[in-house]
């Protein structure tokens, strides 16, 4: 399916690639085609260090879904993970001692490794804390007809792409853990309160997260809901590090059918000699690209031209879409 079908059809679209091969010129270019088209979107940025409110030209507030102005039906996100640490932080954390009304005992030396394990928070929390947002937009009722995702670099983006089973994983664990808390404290709790019991929404919180993480990883694996899009060079480099991304596409079944490669020098006799080396290293590279990828996985290719002048803000990006839709 060709990237117009997609931004046409689907619910959600992933832009990802190596840093610095232009994903969020893409993704923004992509975003925009895709809001004048009639559909309802939003371009959200998983990326730690954002680069989306600079694309199009406006300032993004963190963590705020941001309407662009001048574009109907395009709406910006760049998440927040310092935000999102305090939601976070409410749900995780597990203080027996402070639930049952027992803070006093917690200098004993039992509490305080139960305190202390309690506290620990899962691996990758900064991609997990951008998932969570990721779930609150897929899981969750909007408005929106498409969400487009800016990536991370091809290194955090395949530990975004592992952390449905992490998490569920460590929330598994977790609700284990205050089921046990919950009854090896109960006794105590009765005894020191006369009975009464605390309201404790925790464990329903954390099923509900769980819950939402195996529909959301359902969705991702849906090829008519999503699809990634990678965003390539044509360098020997940028070849090996696409192929592991591929390949690990392909172990957590994320759908992928389109590849940019961008930042192409074009051919005319006005090039200098520097120029026409980079051409004749980017066609050499191109040729591996067109049949290792294209060829041999029957990947979509798409060709993007170096721009004279850096691609950014409405314009630009709309002139990018040119090759990057409407290639006809």
């Amino acid at each position: 399916m060709e990237l117009k079908d997609l931004l046409l059809n689907l619910k959600m679209i992933m832009f990802g690639g190596k840093g610095g091969v232009g994903k969020t010129t893409c993704a923004s270019s992509s975003a925009i085609w895709a809001a004048e088209h009639g559909r309802n979107t939003l371009i959200i940025s998983t990326d730690p260090a954002h680069s989306l409110g600079d694309s199009l030209g406006v300032e993004l507030p963190p963590g705020v879904p941001t309407p662009i102005e001048g574009i109907s039906n395009l709406t910006a996100l760049e998440i927040d993970p310092k935000a999102n640490m305090a939601e976070f932080q409410g749900i995780t954390s597990v203080n027996p001692m402070e639930e049952m009304g027992l803070s006093g005992m917690g200098d004993m030396p039992l509490m305080e490794d139960m305190q202390e394990f309690s506290s620990l928070s899962p691996p990758g929390i900064d991609e997990a804390l951008a998932f969570a947002k990721v779930l609150e937009f897929i899981e969750t009722e909007h408005d929106y007809d498409l969400i487009v995702f800016d990536t991370a670099p091809t290194g955090h983006t395949l530990r975004f792409l592992s952390l449905p089973e992490t998490l569920s994983g460590w929330i598994g664990k977790l609700l284990k853990l205050k089921l046990k808390i919950g009854k090896l404290f109960g006794a105590v709790k009765r005894m020191f309160t006369g009975g009464e019991k605390k309201k404790d929404n925790t464990l329903e919180l954390l099923e509900k997260l769980n819950s939402s993480i195996l529909n959301a990883r359902d969705d991702l694996i849906n090829p008519n809901l999503n699809s990634f899009v990678i965003v390539m060079i044509s360098e020997e480099m940028a070849i090996a590090e696409t192929g592991r991304l591929l390949n690990e596409l392909v172990k957590y079944n994320i759908p992928v059918s389109n590849i940019v490669v961008n930042q192409l020098y074009e051919d005319t006799r006005e090039l200098c000699d520097f120029c026409k080396s980079r051409r004749e290293m980017q066609q050499r590279n191109l040729s591996k690209i067109k049949d290792i990828f294209g060829e041999k996985l029957g990947k979509i290719l798409i060709e993007i031209p170096l721009f004279k002048e850096e691609i950014r803000e409405y314009y630009k990006l709309k002139e990018l879409g040119k090759f990057l839709i409407n290639k006809d």
